[in-house]
Parts: structure tokens; sequence; C-alpha cells
């Protein structure tokens, strides 16, 4: 992959709920609950510019947890029926959010203290085993370049 410069780097600073409604893209990372809802585990605030990310393959775990899991085209491989819903809010009355996406809605259950974070354009110093997502776009030659990178940090594993 080519690197194109200026390079803008994004990282995810703490937010809240109170920001979530009028963002204009949303991230849910979210578990089937025993009432077979969706239950929120981690929120993302996207800037327009980086739509979509994280749509991919994303590693659910926190540090140092002791299962691998990977959330892979909007599933994770595992029981827990995990997923990372992507869209725009649609409603958000604080226990719960309604999300848009590309083939509809969803209802998402938000528990207290779910971490919510706004991705922002921020210096990241990358280490070897971050994981990052890069927009690209598809040369004329067939090499892949970028110029924008999110750094991803999973949320800490819940009490």
């Amino acid at each position: 992959m080519i690197v194109k410069q200026p390079l803008t780097t994004y990282k995810q600073i703490p937010s809240d709920l109170s920001h979530v409604a009028g963002a204009p893209y949303i991230g849910v990372a979210s578990a089937e609950g025993a009432d077979g809802k969706q239950v929120a585990k981690q929120i993302f605030i996207f800037p327009a510019e980086l739509r979509g990310a994280a749509e991919g393959s994303v590693l659910t775990d926190p540090p140092g947890a002791t299962s691998h899991s990977r959330m892979t085209n909007g599933t994770i491989a595992r029981p827990s029926h995990s997923r990372m819903t992507n869209g725009t809010v649609q409603k958000s009355g604080g226990t719960t959010l309604v999300v848009n996406y590309q083939d509809g809605s969803q209802t998402i259950s938000v528990p207290p203290n779910v971490p919510v974070t706004v991705v922002a354009p921020q210096t990241v110093n990358f280490n070897p085993g971050d994981v990052v997502y890069a927009t690209t776009e598809k040369r004329p030659d067939g090499t892949i370049e970028t110029d924008k990178i999110f750094q991803f940090i999973p949320a800490p594993a819940a009490n």
C-alpha cells in the first residue's frame, strides 16, 4: 500500500451519548442479549471522511483478553452473535439507538457506561500489533493508496 502525503491519522477520544444523535456517522459494536435484542458494547462517532471505517474485520478483544474474537463483515466468529452496525442515528432515547444502515435499521439497547468515543484527527504513533483501518483508493496501475489511517482501540472488558 502506498501512503500519500499529507497523511491524516485518527484515534479515539472519550465522548458520551449526548454527541451520538447529531453524529454524521456511527459504528456500534454489539452482542445479542439473553432476550435476543442487540446490546451495545462500544459506540464510535466517525467523521464523514471515515464513513464505513471498521466495517470489515474488527478485533474485538480488549487488551489482555484470553479469547480472540474478530468481527468480519458485520458478524463475529463465536456464538455470542456480536456484530458491528454502521450507519446514521435515526433516533436516540438514552437507553436505545435506532441506527439506519444500507439495508434497513436496527434498534440497539444501550446499557449504562457503554464506552463512546469520537474518532478524530490526532497524531498517532503506530506500534507493531496495532489494529488500524485505512481508507483506500485503487490507482490505475492496480496499487492501493491511502491518506487516512484510523487506530482502533477495543473497549476494555466489562467487569
